[in-house]
């Protein structure tokens, strides 16, 4: 049996500024989600990722009325923030020659209605852990980290996006 290849961080080379005149994607996936049993995708749909890699029921929470049971867009959205904000931050503490070890991030995300047009809306509360660094050292750190983090730019700019209809 092959000996596995240890997993290691992307390269620092990341944190290197782009410069570019228009966007340039470096990976690109798309999730499909059908509807299941009630014919809500929210409720009891399917989440299936172009390679395969990603498999999920989605049900809806029991705080919202539903069974629970399955993964919903919340805690999923909430993954996607917390990981992608923990890796840029741990690149930066790396590129500063700090330890990474122990270094966390949570992120809670509510959903909830939108006064300002009577719909819905998402807040997100992240919350970083760097123990053993100093308080204003961190600080600056996780600023660096909401500058880089495409999560932390979306929920802070929004982003582009284009919806179209197939038949």
């Amino acid at each position: 049996m092959e000996k596995e290849e240890s997993l290691q961080p992307p390269p620092l080379s990341l944190l290197d500024r782009f410069r570019g005149e228009s966007f340039t994607s470096l990976y690109t996936t798309t999730v499909t989600v059908s509807g299941g049993e009630a014919s809500h995708g929210r409720a009891s749909g399917v989440a299936r990722s172009d390679d395969g890699n990603l498999l999920l029921d989605l049900r809806l929470p029991a705080a919202l009325g539903g069974p629970g049971g399955g993964t919903n867009p919340e805690q999923l959205f909430a993954a996607g923030f917390a990981a992608c904000f923990h890796g840029a931050l741990s690149l930066i503490v790396r590129r500063e020659r700090l330890d990474v070890e122990g270094i966390s991030v949570a992120v809670q995300v509510a959903f909830g209605r939108d006064p300002v047009d009577g719909g819905y809306a998402l807040v997100a509360d992240v919350r970083v852990r760097l123990p053993g660094v100093d308080k204003v050292l961190a600080e600056e750190l996780v600023r660096d980290t909401e500058r880089m983090c495409p999560y932390a730019k979306v929920a802070r700019e929004g982003m582009h996006c284009v919806v179209t209809v197939s038949n």
